[in-house]
């Protein structure tokens, strides 16, 4: 979306004297019905959705209809482009006027994202599952602030005919900072807003999820993957996408994402190790497991079981003992990786070898092990998984065939 305008320049002046628009229409109705009125907007809310209306496909300044709502202020400096905080608001009011159009209550929700607003859409009977999550996809991966707009303009109305609101304060942030480098922490945030259990249903009230179908629907994506499944290839082809990308970020990765994580941190989009430690799993997985009709994750096996196994396979071939040397060197610099990131490209390197010898990994353990490897609260893990996949290992290489 261009930033230039033909009007005189300006850029934002610091802080805001007013509640957003989008928040003093929710108050508005709120006002009515504290007093004892019809729940309505008054004449001043109506009168100006109606501009907002007016704005939508429009330059950022250019709809003399929107500037008396608009609270980012502007000062002129001589620049010619206007401010990233002014275009998103622009773009926020007039996402905000498609939402509430029709709407006889406000859609302004504090609280729920737009990762979260998707998720009660899925759960609706607006969109099918898969819809949804496209629609949720589409915009995530938009390569700009146009693009993104472009994909949220077809998204709100679905929202309203749902019933669904949406927190335009928090939106308003987040295309503030679509073009620079925010955008992985918004992406992050919807994501997890998605996928992560502890979401608010569709009443609004955080829980714990249903039972026991709620711990069969969240095992690890490795524990429930079905090799002979129709939409397997894609799967793993969605989460090899991932590989070399900041965890979180990948889109087409959220559906099986499983990570849990507080309120606070899953709205503010937080790189935790939990989430981090995953996203490695998964790729790597996915690596491991293509061309096999079996899964490969195979409880118990740890890297050096799994080394061992492979260390025994090459010592049947034309090399012997020089290729089992040389995996035995391979290992040990896995062992003796520094931390997580170190750790993850040896396991990287790793992955091609299961793949072609067939052999399995417990992608639990390796979770747990890329969790906490250089957690400065547990100083000794890495040590234990040190002596641990060590013994394993030779005690692999060693067993009669």
């Amino acid at each position: 979306m261009t930033t230039t305008s033909s009007t005189s320049s300006v850029t934002v002046s610091a802080g805001r004297s007013r509640p957003f628009f989008w928040e003093e229409a929710a108050d508005d109705w709120r006002a009515a019905c504290e007093a004892g009125r019809r729940p309505a907007f008054s004449e001043y809310v109506t009168r100006s959705l109606r501009a907002l209306r007016e704005g939508v496909g429009r330059e950022a300044g250019t709809v003399p209809a929107l500037r008396p709502v608009h609270r980012v202020s502007l000062r002129d400096d001589g620049l010619d482009r206007l401010p990233a905080r002014y275009v998103a608001e622009h773009c926020t009011l007039t996402l905000f006027g498609l939402h509430q159009h029709t709407a006889s209550k406000p859609v302004h929700r504090p609280g729920v994202g737009l990762g979260t607003a998707c998720l009660l859409l899925r759960r609706g009977e607006t969109l099918t599952d898969a819809a949804a999550e496209r629609r949720l996809i589409a915009a995530a991966t938009a390569q700009d602030l146009h693009e993104l707009v472009q994909h949220l303009q077809r998204l709100v109305p679905l929202l309203r005919m749902a019933g669904v609101g949406l927190d335009y304060t928090r939106l308003f942030r987040e295309l503030a900072v679509w073009d620079g480098p925010g955008r992985n922490r918004v992406l992050r945030a919807w994501g997890l807003q998605y996928t992560d259990p502890g979401s608010p249903g569709p009443a609004g009230v955080e829980g714990e999820g249903n039972g026991e179908a709620e711990s069969r629907e969240r095992a690890p994506y490795w524990v429930t993957f079905e090799p002979g499944s129709p939409d397997a290839g894609a799967q793993l082809a969605a989460l090899r996408a991932g590989t070399g990308r900041e965890p979180g970020t990948v889109a087409v990765m959220w559906p099986f994402h499983r990570t849990r994580m507080v309120s606070e941190w899953r709205d503010k989009g937080s790189l935790t190790r939990d989430l981090a430690a995953e996203h490695i799993a998964l790729t790597l997985f996915a690596r491991h497991q293509q061309t096999h009709d079996r899964r490969m994750h195979v409880t118990g096996n740890s890297p050096g079981t799994a080394a061992g196994l492979l260390a025994r396979k090459a010592a049947t071939d034309s090399e012997g003992k020089a290729a089992t040397a040389a995996l035995e060197r391979r290992f040990g610099h896995l062992l003796t990786s520094a931390d997580a990131d170190e750790l993850a490209m040896h396991l990287r390197s790793f992955a091609p070898l299961l793949n072609r010898a067939g052999v399995g990994l417990d992608y639990d353990l390796l979770r747990i092990a890329l969790r906490t490897w250089d957690d400065p609260r547990r100083p000794h893990a890495a040590g234990r998984f040190r002596q641990r996949w060590d013994r394993d290992f030779h005690a692999t290489v060693t067993a009669s065939s």
